[in-house]
C-alpha cells in the first residue's frame, strides 16, 4: 500500500473564509483504491516558504510515497505551487503534468492555462492537480492507474516501463 499526503493550497480556506472540496474530493477518489491510504490532509495559505516547508516534511520526515496538491497552478500573482514544488524537487517527472494537460484540453480548451507540474524528492512522488474539484476528478482518474507503477519504479520495487513484445 502506498501512502500519500494531500496539501490544498487556498488562502480563502486557510482562513475559513471558504470551504474547501478539491482536498476532500482527492482524498474521496484515493480512497477507493486499495493501493492508497491518505496518511495526512492539510489546507495551507498560498505562500510558497510554507508550501515547501510542508512538501519537505512529507518527504523527508513522514516518507510518504505521494504528495497530490490541489490549487495554487493558475496566472494569479499567489498561485506559487509549481515554483514551490520545484524549489524542493531533485527531478522533474513532466510527463505526469503533461498528460493531466493534453487530457484536460479534450474537456476545456482553459487547461492549457494550468501551471502544474510534477516532480520527484528522493522516493516520493509530487503531482500538481488543478483547485477545481471537477478538475481534479478528472485529471486524478486519468493517471490513477499509471502512478502506481511509477511508484513502484522510483521505490525500486518493480522493473523498467519497457514491456516485452511479442516474436513474429
Amino acid at each position: 500500500m502506498f501512502t500519500v499526503g494531500i496539501i490544498t493550497m487556498s488562502d480563502k480556506g486557510s482562513k475559513g473564509e471558504r470551504e474547501d472540496k478539491s482536498g476532500p474530493m482527492i482524498s474521496a477518489i484515493i480512497s477507493e483504491n486499495n493501493l492508497y491510504e491518505v496518511i495526512e490532509e492539510i489546507l495551507i495559505p498560498d505562500d510558497q516558504k510554507t508550501i515547501e516547508k510542508e512538501l519537505i516534511r512529507m518527504t523527508d520526515i513522514l516518507k510518504l510515497d505521494l504528495i497530490l496538491t490541489t490549487g495554487g497552478t493558475g496566472f494569479s500573482l499567489r498561485d506559487v505551487t509549481p515554483e514551490a514544488t520545484l524549489a524542493i524537487a531533485d527531478r522533474v517527472a513532466p510527463g505526469i503534468a503533461e498528460a493531466i494537460r493534453a487530457y484536460s484540453m479534450t474537456i476545456t480548451k482553459r487547461a492549457m492555462l494550468s501551471r502544474g507540474v510534477s516532480a520527484i524528492r528522493k522516493q516520493t512522488l509530487i503531482v500538481n492537480l488543478p483547485g477545481s474539484p471537477k478538475a481534479v476528478k478528472e485529471s486524478l482518474e486519468y493517471i490513477m492507474s499509471e502512478l502506481s507503477h511509477g511508484i513502484e519504479i522510483l521505490k525500486g520495487t518493480a522493473g523498467e516501463c519497457a514491456r516485452e513484445e511479442k516474436m513474429h
